[in-house]
């Protein structure tokens, strides 16, 4: 017996989205895209990108997200009489508290410690910055001194604030092997010597040659003629204003420091080297009148 054929289905061709919205949806997702690439870019201007960022966020449904950034002190605000100790170790002094009042620091917040820092380690290397750059307007004003400007050097250590007046390949700052310096050495020592004597640190004044030098009298070398010039730059400081009391020490090094180690030999090994003590004055700060 022949089976009879089954009635076909009637295929439904109609979906739930019209394919016209298919594609309009399509033209605009590819015209928010050019939207973007155009304004990133074009200059960006922060009103406009606002706008643009806000309007995104209101058709995407960005959730905001609140970050607090730390802030690192350098020299303070002007309205900090002193720094915050910060530091990315943890510091037990951070929970503990003292009985103690700290007027001085009573405006800088509830979120300071309590801990009093002592003023010395926060004023001495602000007074040598601002004895360094005394320095230098001092030499830059004469020109005398600024023909020899790479002979002088001026750096900050642990020890101190150093003043290197150094001999450059072919410009010495002494005649040589002698004890007197040149003239523009002369008047760089000259205006040194009321900028130190501004400050309450003690001076101590070394003089250092290069190795390799010849000397003629074999009774007078690198020893004698490194103390020699030291004390020479001493004299003339003192001549120009420097109290003899703020010298805490004179001494000739001969070639036992020098400036390049990896080279002994080079001329600016030879220098005479100026150190303000980094030392604690002796009647504290906060007994100043």
């Amino acid at each position: 017996m022949a089976r009879s054929a089954a009635p076909a289905r009637k295929k439904n061709d109609k979906s739930e989205v019209p394919e016209w919205l298919v594609t309009f949806a399509d033209l605009m997702s590819i015209l928010v895209c050019f939207f973007v690439l155009i304004i990133s870019f074009s200059i960006q201007d922060e009103r406009k990108l606002q706008i643009v960022a806000g309007s995104m966020r209101d058709a995407f449904g960005f959730s905001e997200t609140v970050a607090r950034a730390g802030v690192i002190e350098r020299e303070g605000t002007p309205q900090r009489d002193f720094l915050k100790l910060l530091t990315q170790e943890p510091d037990q002094r951070e929970s503990q508290f003292e009985t103690e009042d700290h007027n001085e620091a009573e405006q800088q917040g509830p979120e300071t410690q309590t801990f009093e820092l002592e003023r010395a380690e926060l004023e001495t290397p602000a007074r040598f910055s601002l004895a360094a750059a005394s320095i230098e307007q001092a030499w830059r004003e004469n020109p005398v001194i600024t023909t020899i400007s790479d002979n002088l050097i001026l750096e900050q250590t642990e020890e101190g604030l150093n003043i290197l007046i150094a001999d450059q390949e072919g410009r010495p700052m002494f005649a040589e092997g002698s004890k007197y310096p040149y003239e523009a050495t002369r008047q760089a020592l000259a205006a040194l010597a009321p900028v130190l004597q501004r400050l309450p640190n003690q001076i101590r004044i070394s003089g250092h040659t290069a190795a390799g030098l010849t000397y003629l009298d074999p009774q007078y070398g690198a020893w004698e003629l490194s103390f020699d010039r030291a004390n020479v730059s001493r004299q003339l400081l003192e001549q120009s204003g420097l109290s003899g009391s703020r010298i805490e020490a004179v001494a000739g090094r001969a070639e036992t420091d020098p400036y390049f180690a990896n080279d002994p030999y080079l001329a600016a090994n030879q220098r005479i080297k100026i150190t303000v003590l980094n030392e604690e004055p002796p009647v504290p700060v906060e007994w100043a009148p």
